[in-house]
């Protein structure tokens, strides 16, 4: 297949970032070793981009920042500074793409941005819709999220850079009393939410 051919079907799927195995289906390939070959060479002519082994996207339809996040680790949503912003909550854009994750906790650097997963426990992870092609945490979640790493000494959290008119309090509330982590209550208790 010529590369021209093979860039409309990339562009078609509507699928920014895909696998070997996604790309072995598009193609109709049926050796994993060609799937390879044209991949490679999908990367040599910079069509496609490698984000981490296995995981690629396409160069002609790049995905956003919270996309690729999505797909570093799964399952995973945004979280903590950066839903925060993603909100207005905290005006500072931080410099790290940061997202909850049930696997280990882990960073990535990928196209010059820093992508962190922190752990969480599963009777956690709640609280994230689908926002576009990303899951991301409610405001209140995020807020929590990032109690809870601070609780654990894995975050810092300055309160005078958060604004709180765009927090749901009621909802804040049933969320805190949901967890019963004892350092995190503590924690909340100090900071006086």
């Amino acid at each position: 297949m010529k590369i021209d051919e093979i860039i409309k079907k990339l562009l078609s799927l509507n699928k920014k970032i895909f696998s070997l195995l996604d790309l072995k289906k598009l193609l109709s390939i049926s050796s994993d070793n060609t799937t390879y070959k044209t991949l490679e060479k999908l990367v040599t002519k910079e069509i496609v981009i490698r984000l981490k082994n296995g995981i690629y996207a396409c160069n002609l339809a790049m995905p956003n920042e919270f996309e690729i996040a999505q797909h570093l680790s799964a399952p995973s949503y945004i979280s903590c500074e950066t839903a925060l912003n993603f909100y207005g909550i905290l005006s500072q854009f931080p410099y790290t793409i940061t997202s909850v994750t049930l696997k280990k906790s882990q960073k990535f650097n990928v196209l010059q941005k820093e992508y962190d997963f922190a752990h969480i426990q599963k009777n956690l992870f709640w609280g994230y819709y689908k926002e576009d092609n990303f899951l991301i945490a409610s405001p209140e979640k995020a807020l929590l999220d990032q109690i809870y790493l601070a609780s654990k000494g894995f975050r810092t959290l300055d309160l005078s850079e958060l604004d709180y008119s765009k927090i749901d309090k009621k909802k804040l509330y049933t969320y805190i009393k949901k967890i019963s982590y004892k350092p995190f209550v503590r924690y909340c208790k100090m900071l006086k939410i």
